[in-house]
C-alpha cells in the first residue's frame, strides 16, 4: 500500500527545508564578516581627530566615561552654548563651528552622547538617560544656575525636546534654559525616514560592531548624514 503525505506535512517540510538554506545563506555570509572583523584592525584616528580628544576631557556616569569639550570664548560675555550632536556622529561634528560660536558665546560645550564617539558603549541607551548625561555634565561643570543655550541637530534634537519638557517642568536636576536652537532631525516620527545605514547601526546587534570597523570617510560621507542647517527649519524658543 503507498504511503500518504497530507499536503500540511509536506508544508511542514517545505518551511524546514526553507529555514535550513536561510540558515545557510546567514552562514555564509557572517563567517567572512567576521573574519575580516578579526583581522582588520579598527581605523585609525585622523590628526585632527587626536586633536579633539587631546583638548577634551571625561566625566563618570553612573559608572560610564563620558567625553566632553569645553573652551572659553568671548570676553565679557556670560553666555553658555551646549552642542547636542546627531546619530551616528559625535562631538566632532561641531568641529568646523567651534571657533565663530568661541567668539558669540563666553563658554562652548559639547559632549559625545553614551554610545557614541570617545564616550563608553555599556549597553543600549535611550532618550531619557542620554538627556540625564546632558543634565550631569552641566552639574559636573558647575552650570546648574546658568540659563544655558541649546544648539542641536539630529538626535540631538529629540534629546533637547525631552530636555525643554523637564525644564518646563521643573523636574529635579533640570537645565535652565535660554534658548533652544533645533537644526533638521526627525523631531516628527511620522515623517522621519532615517537611511539604510542608521537602520543598521541602530538595530543590527551583530552587524553594527563590523560595519564600525570597516568604515571609512568616503563610505561614511556618501551617507549623507549631516544635512547642514536647513531641513525642518530651525526655530528658537
Amino acid at each position: 500500500m503507498a504511503a500518504h503525505c497530507s499536503p500540511r506535512g509536506e508544508d511542514r517540510g517545505s518551511l524546514r527545508g526553507a529555514m535550513r538554506e536561510w540558515w545557510l545563506h546567514v552562514g555564509l555570509i557572517c563567517v567572512p564578516l567576521l573574519a575580516v572583523y578579526l583581522h582588520v584592525p579598527p581605523p585609525r584616528l585622523s590628526p585632527a581627530l587626536h586633536g579633539w580628544h587631546s583638548a577634551g576631557g571625561s566625566f563618570a556616569f553612573r559608572g560610564s566615561s563620558v567625553f566632553y569639550r569645553e573652551s572659553f570664548g568671548a570676553v565679557g560675555s556670560s553666555d553658555v552654548v551646549i552642542l547636542l550632536h546627531g546619530f551616528p556622529t559625535s562631538s566632532y561634528d561641531w568641529n568646523k563651528i567651534w571657533e565663530p560660536l568661541n567668539q558669540r558665546f563666553n563658554r562652548v560645550v559639547a559632549l559625545d552622547f553614551l554610545g557614541f564617539g570617545f564616550s563608553d558603549k555599556p549597553h543600549r541607551y535611550s532618550i531619557f538617560e542620554q538627556a540625564s548625561v546632558v543634565e550631569a555634565l552641566v552639574a559636573h561643570l558647575g552650570l546648574s544656575d546658568h540659563r544655558v543655550n541649546i544648539l542641536s541637530h539630529d538626535y540631538g534634537d529629540t534629546v533637547a525636546l525631552e530636555l525643554l519638557y523637564r525644564s518646563d517642568q521643573k523636574r529635579s536636576g533640570h537645565l535652565t534654559i535660554n534658548s533652544l536652537c533645533l537644526s533638521n532631525g526627525g523631531i516628527f516620527p511620522e515623517t522621519h525616514y532615517p537611511r539604510l545605514l542608521q537602520k543598521v547601526l541602530k538595530d543590527s546587534s551583530f552587524l553594527s560592531p563590523l560595519l564600525t570597523r570597516l568604515i571609512n570617510f568616503p563610505l561614511f560621507s556618501r551617507g549623507s548624514v549631516w544635512g547642514g542647517w536647513v531641513g525642518l527649519g530651525d526655530s528658537v524658543v
